[in-house]
Parts: C-alpha cells; sequence; structure tokens
C-alpha cells in the first residue's frame, strides 16, 4: 500500500486555524473574567453603601421564602437581643467571599443589580457616628426584607436573658430591685442593731436600692446607654 504524501501546506493552515481557534477561546475566557471582576466591584462598590434603594426587582417565584422577613419582625429580634439594623456603610467588618457569590448568584437568577443593603449585627460590628452574627438583607419592598447571608459565630445563648434589663425602664427597675433585695439579705442580722426588725431590713433595702440605682444611672448617662427600642435603628453611638 502507498501511503499519501503529507501537504505541508494543508498542515500549516491547519495548524494555523487551529491557532485561531485557541485565541478566541483564550479571549472569551478572559471576557468572561473581565466581566466577573466588573459585577464583583460593582457589588463591593453597592456593600460600601454607594446606592441606596427601597427595595429590589426580584422575581418572588424564585425567591426563597423562608428568607423573607417583615421590617417588624426584624425590630423584635433586634430589640430581644440588643442588635442594630442599620445600612451596609456602617459595617466596619468585611462580607466574606461566600456572601458576594450568594449575590452575584441572586443578580444573575432574577437578572438585576441588588442596592441598598443591610445588615443586622452587635453595635460594635458598626461604625457608629460620635465577630458575633452578622445578617445581610436586602431590601424587597413595603417593608419586606430578604435574608441573602449569615457568617461569624453564633450569638451566646444568654444574650436574650442578659439584655432584658434594657429592653425599657420597667424591666431595668426590676433588676435593680431584685438585686438590691439580694444585697441586702446577704447583709448579717442584727449587724446595726441587736435584734433585725423589719423596719431594719427596708431602710437597708432602701440604702442598697439608691446606691445600686445611682450606680446604673451614672452608667447610662456616661456611656451614653439607651434602651433596646431607642437604638436599633440608630446610626449614632449614644442614641
Amino acid at each position: 500500500m502507498k501511503l499519501k504524501r503529507t501537504n505541508i501546506e494543508s498542515r500549516l493552515s491547519g495548524a494555523r486555524t487551529a491557532s485561531v481557534d485557541e485565541t478566541r477561546l483564550l479571549e472569551e475566557v478572559y471576557e468572561i473574567l473581565r466581566k466577573d471582576e466588573a459585577q464583583e466591584q460593582r457589588i463591593s462598590e453597592n456593600l460600601k453603601g454607594g446606592k441606596n434603594s427601597r427595595g429590589n426587582a426580584f422575581d418572588f417565584e424564585l425567591l426563597d421564602t423562608s428568607k423573607i422577613y417583615h421590617l417588624d419582625q426584624i425590630r423584635e429580634t433586634c430589640i430581644n437581643y440588643r442588635l442594630r439594623f442599620l445600612d451596609i456603610r456602617y459595617f466596619k467588618g468585611e462580607v466574606p467571599r461566600e456572601g458576594i457569590s450568594k449575590i452575584k448568584a441572586l443578580e444573575k437568577e432574577h437578572g438585576i443589580e441588588i442596592k441598598g443593603f443591610k445588615l443586622m449585627a452587635p453595635s460594635r460590628l458598626f461604625k457608629l457616628e460620635d465577630k458575633d452574627d452578622p445578617l445581610l438583607f436586602a431590601p424587597i419592598g413595603n417593608g419586606y426584607y430578604y435574608l441573602i447571608h449569615t457568617w461569624g459565630n453564633d450569638l451566646h445563648p444568654l444574650r436574650k436573658m442578659l439584655v432584658w434589663p434594657f429592653k425599657n425602664v420597667i424591666n431595668l427597675a426590676a433588676v435593680v430591685v431584685l438585686i438590691s433585695m439580694l444585697a441586702t439579705l446577704m447583709v448579717p442580722s442584727g449587724l446595726f442593731s441587736k435584734s433585725g426588725t423589719a423596719a431594719e431590713f427596708w431602710i437597708i433595702f432602701f440604702f442598697m436600692f439608691k446606691s445600686i440605682a445611682a450606680v446604673v444611672i451614672f452608667y447610662g448617662f456616661a456611656l451614653g446607654k439607651n434602651f433596646n427600642p431607642a437604638i436599633w435603628n440608630s446610626k449614632y453611638f449614644n442614641a
């Protein structure tokens, strides 16, 4: 069997065609990476609070309804756990890569640019004017928000109980009374007189109550503290 001779010109032409295809492939890959980088840059700008929005045009049929929350529900949780719900521009940390990836996926799925991000987190995670568990939200509209991503550590299991006194003045007064009562009971009976009478008990209790209340009031005014309902959406350190 006689072998067919190799046509060098045709092989050279084939090599050029293959080279063109590889160049085109590289250009397509570069274009995809360029668009992805531009999208991440835009998302980063939006996460810095560059663009505000009262709502985003999500496709409701594609949303996970278990992640949709009304402002009243967010407010109640913030008050119970002494958290703040503020614009993302006040956040002093970094949104993790996983969170940015979820934003990119949502934008691609819904064909929109998501703006107006908000964050629920303890006060110390914000740059307030004067890693626990941040929650990243995007507004839907009409007081509803969509939970995009949660990161960090879970809140302390006793946080709700520890911040309960700061929920309102009645709770704080009740705690002061309770502490005053316990402090009074720790005073040895008959310390100020030979016989421990009820009158002596209530005099000591009144003294304890005034002392503890004075410390609480001084602490509150000196550090600019306020009750949970007053600070949950305040951008001020001494709100």
